[in-house]
């Protein structure tokens, strides 16, 4: 199982090798920070107002925030916002927030595709039928908050849909999820460049239910 140290050096080298291949135009380096309770939380500055997020704003409103204050750590070429944070409790983990908030705006490519239709790199944000739709992988393994199928411990959620929660089968590593993010909205990027980004094998224990696993689920990361 991957270990706190671990999933710190995966963000810390992924984030590298995403600024080296210019996908990623800023970046907040990984800190990692040790709490009471035998607990270490491995995340990015700027985290305290996060909870716009759960707030019924427009979607516009959210990003903007979130981009103004920097809370994030990978502002992507096309202004999408990726976030990444962990807890582990006596080297297990208790908890994870991966989130991409993809720009709300995409007028500037969208509307002078000429200039960057010849570039690998913006093939598949160019085109103007996008709509931007974030997503988040959240995982708490807490009894008090689990609740089977209605709220498993992994779960996907898309479009800042409230009961969105679609059961996945384990915590998910940084690798896999930029690896995930980077498949389905960089493809053409990713493609040309996934030799260059660091491979991490490391993999977090399955935690979905087997009644769970009898409906439509994600198996990403176990």
């Amino acid at each position: 199982m991957a270990s706190p140290a671990e999933v710190f050096k995966q963000v810390q080298t992924l984030t590298a090798d995403l600024v080296g291949i210019s996908l990623c135009t800023h970046q907040n380096f990984p800190s990692m920070e040790k709490l009471p309770n035998d607990q270490v939380e491995i995340s990015f500055s700027n985290t305290e107002n996060l909870s716009i997020v759960l707030k019924n704003r427009p979607y516009s409103e959210i990003y903007y925030e979130l981009n103004h204050d920097n809370a994030y750590n990978l502002r992507m070429v096309d202004g999408a916002l990726i976030q990444m944070m962990y807890r582990f409790k006596k080297n297990e983990i208790i908890a994870h927030r991966l989130a991409f908030f993809p720009s709300p705006d995409l007028l500037e490519f969208q509307n002078n595709a000429e200039y960057y239709e010849d570039d690998e790199i913006y093939a598949d944000i160019v085109m103007k039928n996008i709509v931007a739709t974030p997503l988040r992988f959240d995982f708490d393994s807490s009894d008090e908050v689990f609740q089977e199928v209605h709220h498993p411990r992994a779960h996907l959620t898309i479009g800042q849909y409230l009961n969105c929660r679609i059961p996945v089968a384990a915590p998910i590593t940084p690798f896999v999820f930029l690896d995930f993010i980077l498949r389905s909205f960089y493809n053409t990027a990713h493609r040309r460049y996934c030799t260059d980004l660091t491979n991490f094998e490391q993999k977090f224990d399955i935690t979905i239910t087997e009644k769970e696993c009898s409906i439509l689920h994600m198996r990403s990361g176990a």
